[in-house]
């Protein structure tokens, strides 16, 4: 059989205040177009649909469009939520799924039987899926019992629920004859984050050693790693990755999906497909006469400037880069404060004012002269 696997889509992501919808539109719209070219039998989503617990409804209606999509290719499609999801709200859409042919699971909820699917592929190959949602710390380690217990127990205990748990949800994996799948949304000890500027939420709290996967799995599926990635284990793991990059720390990471040929007796084939149609970002450095060389004109910029910090400079970098997204001041070029504080006791307003601008380059022409007037009319009115 064939698996398209895909996952962290983030969909209603914001960069530095700027909208990525139609970004998401044409990425989601280019996996569908891979899904209509490759013909898979199933298309795996491991979570991370969203950006955020409460997605707008622009937001819910470009993922359940491309779910839909998805499975309109021929396709079954399961997708299951992320850290990022709100796992319930994505259950209460499971009528709607279920009536589009879509299986979705949100959260691991009281019946966890819930979370072993089962199919069939057009040619008649069987497979079983343990589809795994996210499963955070708090939920897995009661709350009461984790305040017992040090961080690095706690990441111990939570390891061993997660691997209790597949234990228990893939002992159907000994009817032999059968394609036996797995997708979660976990991070991995030793795999590769991928950059990206939320590391926070890959915290080994949630980490768990590929030895959690049995070794007769066909194939696991993960999400939550940005990047694309093999994960060292008994069986075939792999992240997908993501098809778009979220920040800046993720500029270096190639978006890509992946097709996975398997069958009950011989291994996993894994083929990165590449998907083009984002945005790309980039990280520029250099003074005002570097950057006014910049060709980069379809590109989403972060802007190191290489020059001494004065007002009006990041209106000079976007005047030079209008796509430049976020304008930071090379720290080489921050002038040395130390001792500042302690020179503070004993003068007025004007020295402490004069001595900032000083620390700065200068300050604009009027800007001292500017403040002595409003200081003064503020002084007169006290």
């Amino acid at each position: 059989m064939r698996i398209l696997h895909t996952s962290d889509w983030h969909v209603g992501k914001v960069l530095k205040g700027r909208s990525r919808h139609d970004e998401h539109i044409r990425v989601l719209g280019q996996v569908v177009d891979i899904a209509r070219q490759e013909q898979p039998d199933l298309v795996v989503v491991a979570g991370d649909l969203y950006d955020t617990a409460t997605p707008t409804p622009d937001s819910t209606r470009v993922v359940t469009r491309a779910l839909s999509a998805l499975r309109q290719t021929g396709a079954q499609v399961v997708a299951i939520g992320g850290n990022h999801d709100n796992g319930p709200a994505l259950d209460a859409l499971r009528p709607w799924a279920e009536a589009a042919g879509v299986v979705l699971r949100g959260a691991v909820r009281d019946n966890p039987d819930e979370l072993v699917i089962s199919g069939s592929t057009a040619g008649g190959e069987r497979w079983q899926m343990v589809a795994l949602p996210f499963l955070s710390q708090r939920y897995a380690v009661r709350a009461a019992e984790m305040y017992e217990l040090s961080a690095a127990e706690a990441s111990q205990t939570y390891a061993d629920h997660v691997a209790r748990l597949i234990a228990r949800l893939s002992e159907p994996f000994a009817e032999p004859g059968v394609i036996n799948l797995l997708t979660a949304h976990l991070t991995i000890f030793g795999a590769s984050a991928g950059g990206g500027e939320r590391e926070a939420h890959t915290v080994m709290g949630y980490a768990v050693p590929a030895t959690v996967f049995p070794p007769n799995a066909h194939y696991v599926a993960l999400g939550h790693l940005h990047r694309a990635q093999r994960v060292i284990a008994h069986c075939p793991v792999r992240y997908s990755g993501s098809p778009i990059a979220v920040d800046f720390g993720e500029e270096e990471n190639i978006c890509s999906v992946a097709v996975v040929d398997v069958s009950a007796d011989k291994a996993a084939r894994v083929r990165d497909v590449p998907v083009t149609t984002a945005v790309s970002l980039r990280t520029v450095r250099g003074t005002l006469e570097q950057l006014a060389t910049v060709d980069a004109p379809d590109a989403l910029l972060r802007v190191i400037v290489r020059e001494t910090p004065r007002v009006g400079l990041r209106e000079d970098v976007q005047e030079l880069l209008p796509n430049a997204l976020e304008v930071r001041i090379d720290p080489d070029m921050m002038p040395d404060r130390a001792g500042a504080p302690a020179q503070r006791a004993g003068r007025s307003p004007r020295e402490l004012f004069g001595d900032y601008l000083d620390n700065r380059g200068g300050g604009e022409d009027g800007v001292r002269e500017l403040f002595d007037e409003l200081y003064d009319e503020v002084s007169a009115q006290s």
